[in-house]
């Protein structure tokens, strides 16, 4: 007998109801509610995500398609269209952000552990991916002239490559801004891209004993201090310890490194550092490991709804990005769990196939290509019939 509820429902368990309800009444978003809770519109946005709805109708829709099964996710009754659409243009979208925070420290006991490089430094990516938008749509969300944008911010623990930070800002906003308030353990090590040039910042980070690995911008002027022996049958080609020429805006004695190597196809790479102790190879993989943020960039735009939204508001386009945040973070938890070799890419097309399925969801992810259990051995089974 098939004790277990549907894969979307064993999906809304790793939001404990409890704990929803603090964050609910910690956001007061439920102050002017009117009889469509919190919660009912958390799953029609998480079923936006997972199950690929394009539109508020969609959401709608296929929500009162499974009407039957819609108690056993702690709702109701299907929401309208105008509700929907009300609640996320009123409720605060900063209890999507709590929920995020919520998931990710669950995520992260689960990929505790799971380091690639052998030193003890924690180590975090740090870049930032813009968003297009239509300005005559979402009008608030400048960028250029004939177009809007937003952009979400992201900090990557290489540690399970799960996040451990988020921020949505409009598109003019400057990726340094958003760096420069945050703060970073002792002994840290970021990566970043050439957005991230600020001398001043540099030297702080160095002061606070966090290291940072980026690529050498041309127009950066400095003077060697000590030339270093690169290591034998390597790609490396250059180990310099340098400081930045002094001017009138900055002042520095910081001491920083250039590490230059050949890439396969024989092109140079330069890449700045703080760090004057970890070997020169370990430097150029440190930033190869950089990659990471972009595939979750990518995963983000093509797994998640984030290219046609339902509500054109400020509140609604950040209370679905993060839903969307929160959908793709359920996939990472999926597959730091099983033990099927799963792509996120093959993962969510499958999960939206069977959402509303009773099966037990660990089992399936373990092996996807199974039976349901309530079928099990009738596929093959003779038909009777009686006359």
């Amino acid at each position: 007998m098939n004790r277990v509820c549907s894969i979307f429902a064993q999906l809304l368990q790793l939001f404990p109801r409890v704990k929803f309800e603090q964050l609910v009444k910690e956001h007061q978003a439920e102050r002017h509610s009117r009889g469509f809770s919190s919660w009912a519109q958390f799953v029609a946005m998480l079923f936006c995500q997972v199950g690929q709805a394009k539109s508020l109708r969609e959401i709608c829709n296929g929500l009162m398609a499974i009407e039957g099964k819609l108690k056993h996710l702690g709702v109701l009754s299907p929401p309208n269209k105008s509700t929907l659409a009300y609640a996320n243009e009123n409720r605060p979208w900063e209890l999507y952000e709590s929920v995020f925070n919520q998931l990710l420290a669950r995520c992260h006991q689960q990929a505790s552990g799971s380091k690639k490089f052998r030193f003890k430094n924690k180590l975090v990516s740090m870049d930032s991916s813009t968003i297009d938008l239509c300005a005559s749509v979402f009008d608030w969300a400048k960028f250029k002239r004939a177009k809007g944008a937003v952009k979400v911010h992201l900090l990557l623990d290489h540690e399970g490559y799960l996040p451990c930070f988020a921020h949505i800002t409009d598109g003019k906003s400057r990726d340094i801004a958003v760096a420069r308030g945050l703060k970073f353990q002792s002994g840290t090590i970021v990566v970043m891209d050439r957005g991230y040039v600020d001398y001043g910042w540099w030297d702080q980070l160095t002061q606070q004993g966090v290291y940072f690995v980026t690529r050498l911008k041309k127009d950066i002027l400095w003077d060697e201090v000590e030339g270093r022996k690169p290591p034998q049958n390597s790609n490396v080609i250059g180990d310099q310890i340098i400081r930045i020429r002094k001017s009138v805006q900055y002042q520095m004695e910081t001491k920083f490194r250039i590490v230059t190597i050949l890439d396969e196809d024989g092109k140079e790479l330069s890449f700045l550092t703080n760090h004057l102790e970890l070997g020169a190879t370990t430097i150029a993989r440190i930033y190869k490991d950089r990659w990471k943020i972009e595939i979750f960039f990518k995963c983000l735009k093509q797994l998640a709804r984030v290219k046609t939204f339902v509500g054109t508001s400020a509140n609604a386009l950040k209370t679905q990005l993060w839903a969307a945040l929160i959908a793709v973070l359920i996939l990472k938890l999926l597959q730091l769990k099983s033990k099927f070799n799963w792509s996120l890419s093959h993962l969510v097309a499958l999960l939206r196939q069977q959402l509303f399925v009773y099966r037990d969801l660990y089992k399936w992810l373990d092996d996807p290509f199974q039976a349901p259990p309530i079928l099990d051995g009738v596929h093959d089974g003779q038909l009777l019939l009686e006359f």
